[in-house]
């Protein structure tokens, strides 16, 4: 008995002791290979998958270093069989190499005869294989690399990608360090990126992945395709890109709703890349309409379906991924792995904060009591109703108020997902609402005030979750969320993570109603951010409150 904060499960649970001193080193040693389960106040549980030891393989990281963290960091003796299958686990990955032969383009070669013979057969690569070229190596259809490449994974014999990258379109861009430079992770994730040629990077929201994304560019010199969630976040990225690098505002494009320019560097909503007519993307050509050297997806967990489907035929252009949290709750992640790439760099959140780079942050759940009117119409609810009532539930209202008022010295966002309760809240608290119906020449002047300080209260529907840079904010609270989103929970604390002037902290209250399912997906919201070293306190709605008045007379 070792006396760690650890203990190893054969059923490939990994059991981490909150409180013991141990707990964060264990943590750190922890997160490259291990995924969270559960958080609750004393003990975490942390799963071992395949696609987890996969992911930490390809960042560089062997069985042995996985092993030594279990072994060091274990209370109890670490079952044999669980190692045992954890090195097997990440011996898989690369025993199948995609390469470029001289004599016969794209090959699938095995390093391993039996394992190549074995997905050979299998049905689910009909069609994607050629003839054999010699008993290691299969030629490959070049238009198949991206699926090929999710089928093996499915299989369980993850193929690394040695296959390389063409250059595409030179272009110059230069960075402009006036003022500024890189941070050493920022550094550090680059250069992990251009040594694998495409993966993703994984910073917190507000720790610059834009620069990361801008560094890259300058790196590949070449036409570049950006992707991001809406057109407020394309503009942020073309102000960045005018600011830090050589570029002119000529040599940028807006593909959205608005306008459809194809430049050197072009800028391209999901939403517009994902629109039908007649049944019909008619824009995804855009991924053709120039030799791209470079294709970078912001917000990469948000990628949707057909953008995975049309990144199978870009295997060949460098791509770069860039996200605060891998989390995807559709269970995609394996997509992202086989075709954006694995993920190449990952910096603790509280790694960064302890360097100073983004904002130290205090989480607290406010719980609070329904009325009996409104215990009893969640209690009648029909299951997939209850939800909403309780997430949008009117005790909330003076709740959120209370909280405005405790931080008024600060610039408070107040986050929600339903419509009718946001403008309920608007009207509450005399503060402008931006959703999604919101123009953007609306959101940008309303986004313009509250960095000046002209507003000091923002209420933001989901189009708040994403990419919004807003370095004052110091407070958000959030009143409804899509469900137990893990993801969305990051993100909206990212919200108040930029660095603050007098390096004040930032507070993400979240407000909830008891004994109702909106406790529980609080709970399941909050696993990724304990994960990450954030602790939440739970107090009562009386406690923000204060003690009740007595009615006058």
């Amino acid at each position: 008995m070792t006396g760690g904060p650890l203990i190893v499960q054969s059923d490939k649970t990994l059991l981490l002791e909150v409180e013991h001193p141990d707990a964060p080193a264990c943590r750190m040693a922890i997160a490259p290979f291990a995924e969270l389960e559960r958080s609750p106040e004393h003990v975490h549980t942390y799963r071992l998958t395949p696609l987890g030891l996969w992911n930490a393989r390809a960042a560089g990281h062997d069985a042995e270093s996985v092993v030594d963290a279990l072994l060091r960091h274990s209370r109890y003796p670490v079952p044999h069989a669980l190692l045992v299958d954890v090195a097997e686990t990440m011996d898989r990955y690369g025993r199948l190499q995609l390469a470029n032969d001289p004599a016969h383009g794209l090959v699938l070669r095995g390093l391993d005869r039996a394992v190549l013979t074995e997905v050979a057969k299998s049905r689910k690569l009909a069609g994607m294989l050629g003839s054999r070229v010699d008993e290691d190596t299969i030629a490959v259809h070049s238009s198949e690399r991206g699926r090929l490449k999710q089928a093996l994974l499915k299989l369980g014999w993850p193929a690394e990608d040695l296959a390389g990258y063409v250059d595409g379109e030179a272009h110059p861009i230069a960075l402009d360090e006036t003022g500024w430079s890189l941070r050493p992770y920022q550094k550090e994730a680059l250069e992990h990126f251009w040594a694998a040629g495409s993966g993703v990077v994984v910073l917190p929201c507000g720790a610059g992945k834009t620069l990361v994304g801008t560094a890259a560019m300058a790196q590949a010199s070449a036409t570049t395709l950006i992707l991001v969630t809406n057109t407020v976040a394309g503009r942020q990225w073309k102000r960045e890109l005018i600011a830090r690098t050589s570029l002119t505002e000529e040599e940028i494009g807006e593909y959205s709703g608005e306008r459809k320019e194809i430049r050197p560097v072009t800028i391209a909503t999901y939403q517009v890349l994902t629109t039908r007519r007649s049944g019909v993307f008619t824009h995804l050509d855009l991924f053709g309409a120039r030799d791209w050297g470079l294709v970078i997806y912001d917000e990469v967990h948000l990628l949707p379906a057909p953008i995975f489907r049309f990144t199978a035929d870009l295997q060949a252009r460098r791509r770069l991924g860039l996200t605060a949290t891998l989390i995807r709750e559709d269970g995609r992640e394996g997509d992202v792995f086989s075709l954006i790439g694995p993920k190449r760099y990952d910096a603790p959140w509280r790694d960064i904060e302890s360097q100073g780079w983004i904002a130290p942050a205090d989480c607290t759940e406010v719980r609070v009591t329904l009325t009996d009117a409104e215990r009893m119409a969640y209690a009648v609810a029909e299951p997939e109703e209850q939800y909403r009532k309780a997430a949008t539930a009117r005790t909330k209202l003076p709740v959120v108020r209370a909280l405005v008022e405790r931080h008024r010295e600060d610039q408070v966002l107040v986050i929600g997902a339903y419509l009718d309760q946001l403008h309920e809240l608007g009207e509450f608290l005399d503060a402008p609402i931006i959703q999604g119906q919101t123009t953007n020449r609306e959101r940008e002047k309303l986004f313009d005030a509250f960095r000046r300080g002209e507003l000091s209260t923002l209420v933001l529907s989901k189009v708040g979750n994403f990419s919004i840079d807003l370095p004052e904010a110091a407070v958000a609270i959030q009143v409804s969320g899509t469900f137990g989103s893990r993801q969305e929970e990051a993100q909206r604390l990212g919200r108040v993570l930029r660095p603050k002037a007098d390096r004040r902290q930032a507070h993400f209250y979240t407000v909830v109603s008891r004994d109702t399912v909106d406790t529980d997906y609080a709970a399941h919201r909050q696993r990724f951010l304990a994960e990450q070293g954030y602790a939440y306190t739970i107090v009562d709605a009386d406690d923000i409150l204060g003690p009740a008045v007595p009615d006058a007379g």
